[in-house]
């Protein structure tokens, strides 16, 4: 284990010397030329921050509430598949860094340890759903992570097709997951894409049929659309993660900041929108908070403290940017995150 960085973007050099060029490379990398990936991040650079001295913020602090619960800080650890391909401790080791700092972990449909293992830390976990080519499929994992002892469910949509860029080492497998059905090869002249692959994508009455197959909370991750957005609203989901997936999938969407203040605008005050794609620093989550999000979602930077450090590392990138949001807080005059608004811009 090396030594904690004084930096998140400490964290990101080392880990990139860290890592093998190729599975850096699959860490790093969004879709395409990675414009959208890119666009994340510079949209922040765009908001001004108008700081308000002379404020009285004692006694602040950053819990929030979010389904019942009190959550000491907004950050949430975004589902990330293969964690043992960046540190041997793979998902466990991230999720006693959770634990450790007060937080939650998404834990994802392609995660390298077992759940029980995971859920053994005693982290506070969340699960996040692909599905499954079939609803009986689909079901067994459902329950598999209700069983495990998620508290949440996350739906992801995004990606109905998950093609491997990376070839995986023979150790490293997606073990929560049963074997892939084997599937036959589209009729001469059918499309490989509308013909075999979206044939076993979720649509809108699978949505509608997991609603009714969990009492956990439900959140929908990867709407870009607001008529969509709506949709899984009425539907009953409990809340939405507005993501672009990191640019991973498809280039040229909207920033996921966009989105979230056209989902913010348009949705019921109540529902809550969680933010995902572009978080690097403590004020990107201030800037998110203030456009409409209960919570934001962190990806690749904690993966970087993993790589780097390990356990710890992940931990002290937690740390670095709850330090960061309350600084940024206080300077802005904020003293709890319900506080933090649009006028706070």
């Amino acid at each position: 284990m090396g030594a904690l960085c004084t930096s998140i973007a400490a964290y990101e050099a080392r880990a990139k010397a860290t890592l093998q060029a190729d599975i850096w490379d699959y860490l790093d990398a969004g879709s395409s030329d990675g414009r959208t990936r890119r666009a994340n991040e510079h949209v922040f650079d765009a908001i001004a921050l108008r700081p308000r001295p002379l404020a009285d913020v004692r006694g602040g602090h950053t819990h929030t509430e979010l389904f019942g619960r009190t959550l000491t800080h907004p950050f949430l650890l975004a589902p990330v598949a293969y964690q043992r391909l960046f540190h041997a401790q793979g998902e466990s080791g991230v999720a006693m860094a959770a634990e450790a700092q007060q937080t939650t972990l998404i834990v994802s449909s392609l995660a390298s340890q077992p759940l029980t293992d995971i859920a053994a830390t005693g982290a506070d976990l969340w699960f996040q759903l692909y599905w499954q080519s079939d609803r009986p499929r689909t079901l067994r994992l459902l329950r598999k992570a209700e069983q495990a002892g998620a508290q949440a469910i996350v739906f992801t949509v995004d990606a109905p097709v998950k093609q491997a860029t990376l070839d995986l080492p023979p150790d490293i497998t997606a073990v929560n997951l049963e074997a892939a059905m084997p599937t036959a090869p589209p009729a001469a002249g059918a499309s490989v894409v509308f013909d075999q692959w979206m044939t076993v994508a979720p649509r809108w009455d699978d949505l509608d049929w997991l609603r009714n197959q969990t009492r956990l909370p439900l959140l929908v991750k990867g709407l870009l659309h607001g008529d969509d957005a709506a949709r899984a609203a009425d539907a009953g989901c409990d809340g939405l993660i507005v993501s672009n997936h990191g640019g991973r999938i498809i280039d040229g969407t909207p920033t996921a900041l966009d989105t979230l203040k056209a989902f913010r605008l348009r949705l019921a005050p109540g529902l809550p929108l969680l933010f995902d794609s572009g978080i690097r620093s403590g004020q990107h989550a201030f800037k998110a908070i203030a456009a409409g999000a209960q919570a934001v979602l962190v990806g690749r930077p904690y993966l970087w403290g993993l790589a780097a450090a390990g356990p710890m590392g992940v931990a002290h990138v937690i740390r670095l940017l709850r330090d960061e949001l309350e600084m940024t807080m206080a300077l802005m005059g904020c003293p709890t995150v319900e506080s933090i608004t649009n006028e706070s811009q």
